[in-house]
């Protein structure tokens, strides 16, 4: 069971950095049968000797910085760990400079020049000095630097970031180019002296900057390499800002990159057999093979877990439920069933309806444990006919598995509507009445009855039927459509007005039916048709006397007007008379010279029809008058027209003039 090396071993050339490094390895120890696992720990000696990048630095450092400036100077490398790494930095003598050695976050050493002392360069315009970089071994290795310091005018205005350190975090996957962090810094001074360029400092390592890049114009910070958190959990970028005068002013700032891991390693399982073949009367619980799995990822990625590797099944993908209107509240509608091959918890299901729409929380309920869909309220169908949701099945595994299946519940009508009037309106004080004129014609259209029915489908067909009429014979009604139509042709003993009850069904089951009452005028005029309105005008109606003193008005009106053509009519008769007189007498009369024309009108009097209006013009020495006879003239229903007729014989002109709404029938 000895353990012996067999090569010669390098610590650096195994682990590099990494401390403590060590060689895992495991052992199969037989009868009983064990598994060892064991770990060779390889020490470190001090067998390298620190190393700085290059023999000489060179500084370039202006007279006007003040006393504390701060000068990073580079960092020396030393591939041993622990106390044999790099431990302290020395200076030579000098009146101007000390040195400050600091540590990093991983334990290393670097130095900066610090000045005590403000440089003139008229007294000294350069200065020498060695910087010793020392390890902690028995004895001390050591590596040596020549800084060399010029000392120059330069601007008086350094550079200035606007903060000293920046943080960023970045996954390790991260691909090339990614920004991590923008740096910024600003310069009071004016043209080249205020012009910035971005730089890493010269103690930032080489292998940060394989992996990261920086914008000397814009200090972008970006990936440039392979990140992995399995080698470097964080960096310690150092970078400057340095203008470009003569004498170029510097300024320094610190970013802390966080690399943070990600799922990029699968475990590896190593199985290990030690019981090969197995005889066939091998008892039950016998160990065949051992069995070990590691995952290089850390905290919840390198946990490793087994079993849950099926999600639940359901029976079908979507479901389709039919549910009738107005039903019970709390009925179950329908079984969510899915299936898991995995077992115990892995196996165990919950059932979830997911809240997609707030309002089907107060709708909808589901059985955990059996998936037991519940309707918890009646639905209408007149108000929402499909609602849409999602059923969650998941396992009890860890992490849980789940599988959703989609649910359309449909609502199905039911006939719980009866037909509704549209017109005539219903309940209302308002009275609708139609007009067809006498003498219409069998088939003519003269109203119809709008009304729409709630439900769906056959439940919403609707049927009219002439339920009562003032005369059943007088009109009729379309069975599908509520249109009203003639019977026969109107006759001149049909009743003035009639009433119409119409019947209004659905088909529905059971069948409901509303009616609805229309009120139809048989007038000639329109004038007509608004006296049977006022006739039958609710007792109520506020407007009821005005129209009384409108009509009263118009009487009193058309009296004084008869009086007054009467009048007038009887003037001019006597006026006649006279001129017949003057006439008779001037017969003996030998000659005498026609004079200018006289006219006499005739104004209607009451023998005459309202329609008429007639002119006779006569002269002074006519021995007979003729006059032109009066012409019946066509009236207009609802207007007023005007005529005239010109006689061809000279000296006689007639105008007829209309006025009146009709004319008098012969009767009148």
């Amino acid at each position: 069971g000895a353990l012996l090396v067999n090569e010669r071993i390098d610590r650096e050339e195994l682990c590099g950095a990494l401390s403590p490094c060590s060689l895992s390895f495991e052992i199969v120890v037989e009868n009983p049968l064990e598994l060892y696992s064991g770990t060779v720990e390889i020490q470190d000696i001090n067998d390298n000797d620190p190393a700085f990048p290059s023999s000489q630095a060179r500084l370039e450092i202006s007279e006007s910085v003040a006393a504390g400036a701060r000068f990073p100077l580079e960092s020396a490398q030393d591939p041993d760990v622990g106390i044999n790494s790099l431990q302290t930095y020395q200076l030579s003598a000098n009146p101007n400079f000390a040195l400050d050695v600091q540590t990093r976050v991983d334990g290393s050493k670097y130095a900066e020049l610090v000045l005590e002392k403000e440089l003139d360069r008229e007294e000294q315009r350069e200065l020498n000095l060695v910087l010793t970089a020392l390890d902690g071994g028995s004895p001390p290795r050591s590596a040596h630097v020549q800084i060399h310091i010029d000392v120059v005018d330069a601007n008086d205005n350094a550079p200035v970031f606007n903060q000293s350190t920046y943080k960023a975090s970045v996954r390790e996957n991260t691909p090339s180019g990614t920004l991590v962090a923008r740096i910024s810094a600003y310069d009071l001074d004016d043209g080249p002296n205020g012009d910035i360029v971005y730089s890493f400092s010269s103690h930032t390592p080489a292998k940060v900057r394989e992996l990261f890049a920086l914008d000397s114009a814009t200090g972008e910070l970006r990936v440039k390499g392979q990140l992995d958190y399995e080698e470097t959990k964080l960096y310690e970028i150092y970078l400057q800002a340095k203008d470009k005068g003569a004498v170029p002013g510097v300024a320094h700032c610190k970013v802390l990159v966080e690399v943070v891991d990600v799922n990029d390693n699968a475990p590896e399982v190593t199985v290990t057999s030690v019981y090969s073949p197995v005889p066939e009367d091998a008892a039950p619980g016998t160990v065949v093979a051992l069995l070990s799995v590691t995952d290089l990822d850390s905290h919840d990625n390198g946990l490793v877990n087994y079993v849950n590797d099926n999600a639940p099944k359901s029976s079908q993908d979507s479901y389709d439920v039919y549910v009738l209107e107005n039903n019970m509240p709390g009925i179950p509608i329908l079984n969510v069933s899915a299936t898991d091959p995995d077992l115990g918890r892995n196996a165990h299901l919950s059932y979830t309806l997911l809240q997609g729409d707030p309002t089907f929380g107060h709708l909808f309920s589901i059985n955990r444990e059996n998936g037991t869909l519940y309707l918890l309220t009646s639905l209408d169908h007149e108000d929402q006919m499909e609602f849409s949701m999602m059923v969650q099945v998941q396992d009890s595994g860890f992490p849980p598995l789940a599988t959703n299946v989609s649910v359309s519940v449909f609502v199905t009508d039911l006939n719980d509507n009866a037909p509704t009037v549209l017109y005539p309106q219903p309940n209302t004080t308002a009275t609708y009445t139609d007009v067809v004129a006498p003498g219409t014609p069998a088939g003519h259209l003269v109203t119809k009855v709008v009304a729409v029915d709630a439900d769906a489908g056959y439940n919403a067909w609707i049927s009219y039927t002439l339920l009562q009429a003032t005369d059943p014979s007088l009109f009729s009604v379309g069975l599908h459509n509520g249109e009203i139509f003639t019977a026969r042709q109107l006759r001149e003993d049909d009743a003035p007005q009639h009433t119409l009850v119409i019947l209004l069904k659905d088909h529905g089951e059971p069948v409901l039916s509303t009616s609805a009452t229309v009120s139809i005028s048989v007038a000639e005029m329109v004038k007509e048709v608004l006296t049977d309105l006022t006739d039958v005008a609710p007792a109520n109606d506020p407007r009821r006397h005005v129209t009384f003193y409108l009509i009263l008005a118009v009487i009193l009106v058309s009296a004084a007007f008869f009086i007054t053509m009467l009048s007038v009519g009887i003037f001019k008769c006597y006026k006649w008379r006279q001129s017949r007189e003057l006439y008779n007498s001037s017969r003996s009369t030998t000659y005498r010279t026609p004079g200018p024309f006289h006219h006499i009108d005739a104004v209607r009097g009451g023998f005459t029809p309202p329609s008429f209006y007639h002119q006779v013009y006569l002269t002074t020495d006519s021995r007979q008058s003729d006059l032109l006879c009066k012409k019946p003239f066509t009236s207009s229903p609802l207007g007023s027209r005007q005529g005239t007729i010109r006689n061809g014989e000279p000296g006689l002109y007639h105008q007829i003039v209309g006025t009146a709404s009709r004319l008098p029938t012969p009767a009148e």
